[in-house]
């Protein structure tokens, strides 16, 4: 370990208790079932406004345009159609969320335009070539087009309207996290304006600063308390704290962050002026199917094009090292769930406790020629695409760590037990980056952050080619 990593005791020692707020280093609490790092008990999420009033307001739209067609162009098949098309285009759009600041249908106009516009235009012409006789004129179709943006212009506006008004007869209860005094600021601008739908009920920070107004909550058992005692629904971040976000989503809540990078939502997507936007959850993430797919995709094939190659590294374990082959340890993945690693043995360890909590074994003088030359060529971790296969890991990702060490680096290293918001993998940005075995626990950390706060695909082949190049100069763990 090197000294910028950071220190290991000697022996385990007891899971952190939740404390002082230092992000999501000191929020892992001890397990509390046999396959899962445990966090404060999940709550289920707040029961949230459902898209099918928007659904039903756009498919009502479409037929009253149909209304105004003759009689010959009234048929369910075009009108099927159009819906369909404006439905999905919509959906594509993210005009039918149900979260957020309550949408006004002005700010919506332009997108809902534009779609309808494509959605008349491509069903005229299929009309018009699947049936020359029931061609939609350019006048009909006009008046159509413009009867939809109308129709659905006020329909929306009433789901809107009913929607706004049920938010500032219910309004939701919500933490604001940062600094006191602008986090204070920002409560008293949402309590006074009731249009927003949301009511500040306490601030998390560092510490009080003895101010009169909401309490401020200084740890993780005062956050837990008033979650649950004040339903809090929502929490609004001025500073973004990778380990916070992940605490709060993992409560249910919805989380925003106020200021930040510009984004290009409607002008309606601001808090008295305050900017934001919503902090999605990784899982509900675009993609995360996509990812999925390329690890079955990749992982079947791989690993049975290396089957010939792990037989031959059984044998050379089985010969040089006796019996017990394969290397099973258990690791931390998504969600602080336990699975258990694969890897070929290249060391027989004293004992469990060894196993568990020996950060290095690299140098160790009774590993074998051929431990060394598994690791120095990573053949030993060939065993994890059965990992990748099954769906305990990833292909890209975090490296997966034993539980002694999560613990440990949790309790250091703010942010740490963030890395565990998305599947860990068998290789990742770090390890690309050269972070491998003993190197600095803290760079590790804040690359598979920067990971997952800008994962995409094309990221995930990039790195799988860069590992793959890698392979070919190898250096081992």
């Amino acid at each position: 370990m090197t000294t910028e990593s950071t220190s290991i005791p000697p022996a385990p020692g007891p899971w952190p208790a939740a404390g002082p707020l230092q992000g999501l280093a000191s929020l892992t609490s001890p397990r509390g079932d046999s396959d899962r790092l445990a966090l404060p008990p999940r709550r289920p999420g707040r029961p949230r406004p459902t898209t099918l009033p928007l659904v039903v307001a756009d498919a009502l739209a479409v037929l009253l345009a149909f209304g105004l067609l003759t009689e010959a162009h009234r048929r369910w098949e075009p009108a099927l159609f159009v819906t369909a098309l404006v439905v999905l285009l919509d959906g594509r759009a993210g005009l039918y969320r149900t979260t957020g600041v309550p949408a006004g249908v002005l700010d919506e106009l332009p997108a809902l335009a534009a779609r309808a516009g494509v959605a008349w235009c491509v069903t005229a012409a299929a009309v018009a070539a699947v049936a020359p006789a029931l061609v939609i004129g350019p006048l009909r179709l006009s008046l159509a087009y413009a009867a939809h943006v109308v129709a659905v212009t006020v329909l929306r506006g009433l789901v809107h309207g009913r929607r706004r008004r049920a938010a500032r007869a219910h309004p939701r209860s919500a933490l604001v996290v940062g600094a006191p005094g602008p986090a204070r600021r920002l409560a008293a601008a949402l309590s006074q304006r009731p249009e927003y739908g949301i009511r500040p009920v306490g601030v998390v920070g560092a510490r009080p600063d003895g101010e009169p107004g909401l309490p401020v909550l200084t740890s993780t058992e005062e956050i837990h308390r008033a979650v649950i005692q004040n339903t809090v629904r929502d929490a609004i971040f001025l500073t973004e704290d990778a380990g916070l976000v992940t605490l709060f989503q993992h409560y249910g809540c919805t989380t925003w962050r106020i200021g930040g990078e510009a984004t290009d939502g409607p002008m309606g997507d601001h808090l008295w002026g305050y900017r934001c936007r919503r902090l999605v959850p990784v899982g509900e993430r675009r993609g995360l199917t996509a990812k999925r797919v390329l690890d079955v995709v990749l992982s079947a094939p791989a690993l049975a094009c290396a089957l010939p190659v792990l037989l031959l590294c059984a044998l050379a374990v089985r010969i040089s090292d006796g019996p017990g082959v394969l290397f099973r340890q258990e690791r931390v993945g998504q969600n602080g769930r336990l699975f258990t690693l694969l890897k070929f043995r290249t060391l027989k360890p004293v004992d469990e406790t060894e196993s568990a909590t020996r950060w290095s074994v690299a140098h160790d003088h009774r590993m074998s020629a051929a431990g060394h030359f598994l690791r120095k060529t990573s053949l030993d971790e060939l065993p994890q695409l059965w990992n990748v296969l099954r769906g305990d890991m990833s292909l890209v990702g975090p490296r997966p760590e034993r539980p002694y060490f999560v613990a440990q680096f949790s309790r250091v290293h703010a942010g740490y037990a963030a890395r565990h918001r998305m599947p860990v993998g068998l290789t990742g940005l770090a390890q690309v980056h050269g972070l491998r075995g003993d190197t600095s626990i803290e760079d590790r950390c804040r690359f598979d952050n920067h990971y997952i706060d800008h994962w995409s695909l094309w990221q995930d082949v990039c790195i799988l080619l860069r590992t793959a190049a890698g392979l070919v100069r190898p250096t081992g763990s």
